[in-house]
């Protein structure tokens, strides 16, 4: 239950109040929205989706992997997703790691950063702990995911076949772990 004042703040301002009892609403944070249907949208659906979750495995938002546009959260947040749960593991701070980024249409960080280790979890850590070292050690605006995995290069073709992820491809930089010395000294573990 809501207990307090409502604070209606309009796009691209700052609440008064914003610590842990505030609660951030994004309503249609895009403003006006006309481009819609194949304009707007377009691309493989369908059974190209089932291929891309791998089975289920692979969660994602459902969008399809089909587009070519970097600026497209659905694939290129996935492939973000990839390259730190990958980290996550080759730290040391889990034994497998699922990460989840949530976007709003015009608004660029995540909403939401849900880590699951599946109880994997190293030395007392929490999931929540890791999701917070995520936002602290990654770019994760649509931008930084770009500039972070080199996403304007023409890499999308060698993705159409053989799957998106688990092969080592040098043009494949979601598979690095470049990343996991950093996280180990974050949360204080001896390499």
């Amino acid at each position: 239950m809501l207990r307090g004042p409502i604070e209606i703040v309009p796009p691209g301002s700052t609440p008064r109040a914003n610590d842990d009892r505030t609660i951030l609403c994004h309503i249609n944070p895009t403003g006006c929205f006309l481009e819609g249907g194949p304009h707007g949208d377009c691309g493989l659906t369908g059974r190209k989706i089932i291929v891309d979750t791998y089975g289920g495995r692979g969660r994602h938002g459902g969008g399809a992997f089909s587009g070519k546009d970097p600026t497209k959260v659905d694939r290129s947040a996935a492939y973000m997703g990839r390259y730190i749960a990958k980290n996550i593991v080759a730290a040391g701070l889990a034994g497998q790691c699922e990460v989840q980024l949530s976007y709003a249409i015009g608004y660029p960080d995540p909403l939401n950063i849900w880590v699951s280790t599946f109880g994997s979890a190293a030395h007392g850590l929490t999931d929540g702990q890791i999701a917070d070292v995520i936002r602290k050690h990654f770019k994760l605006t649509p931008r930084g995911i770009i500039e972070t995995l080199n996403l304007r290069r023409p890499i999308y073709r060698e993705t159409a076949r053989h799957g998106h992820f688990g092969r080592e491809n040098p043009a494949f930089t979601w598979e690095k772990t470049d990343k996991a010395d950093a996280l180990r000294r974050a949360i204080g573990m001896a390499a």
